[in-house]
């Protein structure tokens, strides 16, 4: 075991530098977080935009399930994954870590993960923060923030100002119940006596390992679809589900209608509802319900987008864009 600090970041750089590559040379200014655009230095006809986020209180899981090599990877995820929806490509991710006292096995797990998720969304891993906080946190517990900043052609940005009635609604499909919502699953398992080691019902797998799915990456996929035409919105579906999170790109004046059936609901959403006893419109505003992003297209796009999904991707007709506000289902 490597006990001091400068000895374990060295030890985890290694483990850094074996998997980036450096995709720029020259200094880039970065927009203030938690999501932002700024006009890239030399480079006028672009924005660079940046984000930040972390893993919320999914932490408790990881520490209780002991899965630590794919909580990076949600970290990475929560971050590209809200910079891709204004149609920009991630470059670099940072990484803060926490901790009373650096265990570096377990870091080593983390930072795999991370770097798992970086070569994912094609960016790099520049390096990040180590922070020993003895007294701060508990024993094996640590605390993650990660920061990615993106590019986007001015006249490429996805900002849903073409949105009108009649669009279509696509969802790509979620892994479960990604980075959001854990607090709420805790309190469930809590109230049924049950643990991360038993049986999630409906499913092959155990609560655990349902829930520590780690969060889908759509980076390539959505910059793949967006660049084929008639994307007019990007919706990353996080905290606030479908009821915050879908409007958000919409113009105002315009709502959306969610078809209810049109995709099937994974088993782990189902059970979290019916031992939970919670009603709908909860769940609908604080878990994806199966869809981790929803496109925002023309009718022309859709088809192709649909069309093409046969075998190469997943994706599904969810709803429409109607003139309103908020979110209805029928």
């Amino acid at each position: 075991m490597i006990k001091t600090v400068a000895a374990a970041n060295a030890e985890l750089s290694r483990c850094v530098a074996a998997s980036s590559t450096a995709i720029f040379d020259k200094p880039t200014i970065a927009a203030q977080p938690r999501f932002a655009f700024h006009p890239t230095a030399g480079k006028g006809d672009s924005f660079l935009v940046a984000g930040t986020n972390g893993v919320g209180t999914k932490l408790n899981l990881a520490f209780e399930t002991g899965i630590y090599e794919t909580i990076g990877i949600d970290l990475v995820a929560m971050s590209v994954n809200d910079i891709v929806t204004s149609g920009a490509k991630p470059l670099f991710f940072l990484d803060y870590f926490a901790t009373s006292h650096l265990d570096v096995d377990l870091a080593e797990k983390v930072i795999k993960g991370i770097v798992y998720g970086c070569r994912q969304s094609d960016c790099a891993l520049l390096g990040g923060e180590t922070a020993e906080m003895p007294d701060f946190y508990a024993k094996g517990e640590y605390d993650l923030s990660g920061f990615a900043v993106g590019i986007v052609k001015k006249d490429s940005v996805i900002d849903g100002k073409s949105i009108v009635a009649g669009d279509v609604l696509i969802g790509l499909p979620s892994s479960g119940v990604h980075s959001n919502g854990f607090s709420l699953v805790r309190r469930v398992l809590a109230r049924t006596g049950l643990s991360s080691m038993d049986q999630l019902p409906g499913a092959a797998v155990t609560f655990g390992e349902a829930l520590m799915a780690p969060t889908v990456i759509y980076v390539k996929q959505v910059l793949d679809l967006i660049g084929k035409g008639g994307v007019k919105g990007v919706a990353h579906i996080i905290g606030g589900g479908f009821t915050d999170n879908i409007p958000r790109v919409f113009p105002k004046g315009l709502g959306a209608v969610i078809y209810n059936g049109s995709w099937n609901v994974p088993a782990v959403f189902k059970w979290i509802q019916q031992a939970g006893n919670i009603e709908d419109a909860e769940m609908r505003r604080t878990y994806n319900m199966g869809m981790g992003m929803v496109l925002v297209a023309s009718q022309e796009a859709s088809r192709r987008i649909l069309e093409d999904a046969n075998g190469a991707y997943t994706a599904y007709h969810i709803g429409e864009v109607v003139n309103g506000d908020g979110v209805t289902y029928r």
